[in-house]
């Protein structure tokens, strides 16, 4: 090509930008001159040349002699919601596409996280990257950072991972707004020949750094409201607190049937309790009793809205967010001991061995006898002697179960083991990891760490919740005809992900065979065989990145993890919308009224995962907010870690003794070059081959700890 062709191309690519950056703008070739600094005839002469030829392109159209403007209809747009990922780059998902599509920085067009854009497709090497041409529809999101205030206007500087720039804070938005607070800042307008955004303040969070600020932000980052509005709970304080005669008439009565519920020692609200009957001939009445969520929170209520838009309660470290206002969650729907509760139950009937005979479901009223702990619990099931000990008592004092409970749990306990055995020989998969928490102190601050671990009181529990979760889903599931419903479904492990984790396990010595029709039994031998090596810390994580995410739907595809063809959420209303959308369904359905809206129940089932989703990240954001205050006195301490984490950017470390995850940078490892080997979940020196790998053993030293910007720093000791 030319000197004067690559010229004109260059040109015309740079007059196209003008235009696509600026759709609905109209420029004369004075005005392009002007903004590429030509101002000689014969370089104003090509401009003419380059607009002619992309009319002839139909890539701009001239509405007025010698005025032009972009072409819309030429260019090939999708619809697209895009999410700004750590990096700065966007992402996207097309049905067209099987896989994310990049957008690289600089064709984000001012978009913003969460923001409905318009992207065209372009292809490069062998994959695709999008660029966004037009924004549709800005996001509500709220964002979070810090403020620098100056004289006439201030910044909130909010770059975390998925907003890349600050805002600009005119004069009169400041108000009585300090300079180095934490605040919320939503979108007001972005310019065209504007740096950043201009933004709002609605709110200041307080001094960065301290817990509830900290807290706040977080839940701020992920839209988790954290108040409820006056006008809910009002409506909440004028529903009634008395059962009303004529309710308890229309329902089931188990207020003489021993009941009881095991819960944490902490728990506030006790959705479920379990009741216990002896029928004879070998057989047991097992009752799982559920608040009665439905029967007060009534659709299209200010109450019905709130929990539909929360979806879930977001349980973080040092507090929860309640999906429900605390009269309901606490008191009206908490099946606290000596009292009566509305119900809505699954009944079963068992012979010796655990099998199911027969089941029953429906509206119930109950009267709990007592409340145990969990560890009130398991020293009965592991003494076998019915008394409780001063140091596992909720009240400190030790004390004697009735012969009737002490026989109750010992049944039940009995069923358990029979229902995770069978569980286990179908195929359901066992992650048993440990749980880290933190004692706080009277200020929220952690000042040691605990380990939850699942025990044979804790699976009592879990097993009879999931024999009501899979056997609603199946009452429901299995009709001739089909009743649209909530499924909890869980998809097939990822199969490129489970061949990389075929090559890697298959370094370390162990057999894992993917033609086995039965790869969840393949798992779980893989995940029995590691146990106690070195090396499960990275099987186990590997294994887990290459399951789905469990989500809601009405279209049943069955429970992989579970191994379950059916299964539903039915057993914690006052904390999961889902949940209480099941017990209207299935109360519908019991009654034998028509088929429900297949599409609304969907779109519930969509935000209902969604919401789950960011909840889950704001759990894990405030576990890692608590990691670094517990750490921050620990800096130059020593420890053993293993490797739990391999970017570009560096290798995250877990200490072993507290499970507090921080990052060694790749700028701090010495003596060489490190390349980073996705394929093997490592770093490798470029010079001396030295290796970092997924789940090798470190000894580290604590670097750095910064509370506000959220990283926990360690350097290795050689």
């Amino acid at each position: 090509m030319s000197k004067k062709k690559k010229y004109l191309k260059k040109l015309e690519t740079q007059v196209l930008s003008f235009f696509k950056n600026s759709p609905q703008s109209i420029y004369n070739y004075k005005q392009l001159a002007a903004k590429l600094d030509i101002q000689d005839t014969r370089a104003r002469n090509n401009i003419i040349r380059v607009l002619n030829l992309l009319q002839q392109k139909e890539l701009i159209v001239s509405e007025q002699r010698g005025k032009y403007t972009y072409n819309r209809k030429s260019l090939k747009t999708e619809e697209a919601t895009i999410q700004i990922i750590p990096s700065g780059k966007g992402v996207i998902s097309l049905n067209s596409f099987e896989e994310e599509i990049i957008v690289p920085k600089k064709y984000l067009n001012r978009s913003l996280n969460g923001d409905i854009v318009e992207v065209s497709i372009h292809r490069k090497n062998k994959s695709f990257v999008a660029h966004v041409e037009f924004i549709i529809q800005r996001s509500n999101k709220e964002y979070v950072g810090v403020l620098e205030r100056k004289k006439e206007f201030g910044f909130v500087s909010c770059r975390n991972s998925t907003i890349y720039t600050d805002f600009f804070i005119e004069k009169e938005e400041l108000k009585n707004f300090t300079d180095g607070e934490k605040v919320v800042v939503v979108f007001k307008s972005w310019g065209k020949k504007e740096d950043c955004p201009h933004g709002k303040i609605i709110k200041s969070l307080g001094k960065p750094g301290e817990t509830n600020t900290e807290i706040h932000a977080i839940l701020h980052d992920y839209g988790l409201p954290y108040e409820f509005a006056k006008h809910v709970t009002n409506e909440a304080a004028q529903i009634p607190k008395e059962i009303n005669k004529k309710e308890v008439q229309k329902r089931r009565d188990f207020r003489n049937t021993l009941t009881f519920t095991i819960d944490p020692k902490t728990a506030k609200d006790f959705d479920d309790a379990l009741s216990y009957k002896d029928i004879g001939s070998g057989k047991t009445e097992v009752g799982i009793h559920i608040a009665d969520v439905s029967h007060y929170v009534k659709p299209k209520t200010e109450l019905d809205n709130e929990a539909y838009s929360r979806a879930t309660s977001v349980y973080l470290v040092d507090r929860v967010v309640p999906m429900l206002p605390e009269v309901l969650s606490n008191d009206l729907c908490s099946l606290r001991p000596n009292e009566e509760k509305l119900t809505f139950s699954a009944v079963f009937i068992l012979d010796e061995k655990g099998k199911l005979l027969s089941e029953w479901y429906g509206k119930t009223i109950i009267y709990s006898d007592y409340r145990f702990a969990y560890e009130e619990v398991q020293e009965i099931l592991e003494t076998g002697v019915a008394e409780v000990s001063a140091s596992k008592s909720l009240t400190k004092k030790k004390y004697s179960v009735p012969s009737a409970v002490f026989d109750a749990l010992k049944q039940l306990d009995k069923y358990a083991k029979e229902l995770r055995r069978n569980r286990m020989n179908s195929g359901a998969i066992s992650f048993d990891r440990v749980e880290v928490n933190f004692n706080l102190d009277e200020q929220d601050k952690p000042n040691s760490v605990f380990f939850k671990t699942s025990k044979d009181a804790n699976k009592l529990i879990e097993e009879f919740m999931l024999l009501a979760n899979k056997k609603v889903a199946e009452f429901i599931g299995k009709k001739k005809k089909k009743l649209p419903f909530v499924y909890r479904i869980h998809d097939n492990p990822d199969q490129q992900k489970l061949e990389s984790l075929k090559k890697t396990v298959g370094s370390f010595g162990y057999t894992f065979n993917l033609s086995n029709k039965n790869i969840n039994k393949e798992i779980n031998s893989l995940l029995v065989a590691c146990q106690g090596k070195k090396e499960q810390n990275l099987i186990d994580t590997l294994t887990l990145r290459c399951m789905s995410k469990a989500i809601y739907t009405t279209q049943n595809i069955g429970h992989y993890g579970l191994a379950f063809s059916y299964y539903s959420h039915f057993t914690s209303p006052i904390r999961r919308y889902p949940d209480i959308l099941v017990h209207r369904l299935l109360q519908h359905y019991l009654e034998g009224y028509k088929a429900e809206s297949e599409q609304l129940i969907e779109e519930v089932c969509e935000h209902s995962s969604q919401r789950e989703q960011l909840a889950t990240k704001a759990e894990r954001d405030s576990i890692k907010y608590m990691q670094m205050v517990f750490m921050e006195d620990k800096i130059g301490n020593e420890y053993d870690g293993v490797i739990s984490g391999v970017t570009e950017r560096g290798l995250y470390v877990e200490i072993l003794e507290n499970k507090c995850e921080g990052m060694i940078r790749t700028t701090d490892i010495k003596g060489d070059y490190f390349n980073f080997d996705v394929d093997n979940h490592a770093l490798t020196g470029e010079r001396t081959k030295k290796r970092y790998q997924l789940g090798d053993p470190l000894k580290i030293k604590v670097k750095k700890v910064n509370l506000i910007k959220r990283f926990l720093d360690f350097v290795i000791i050689d």
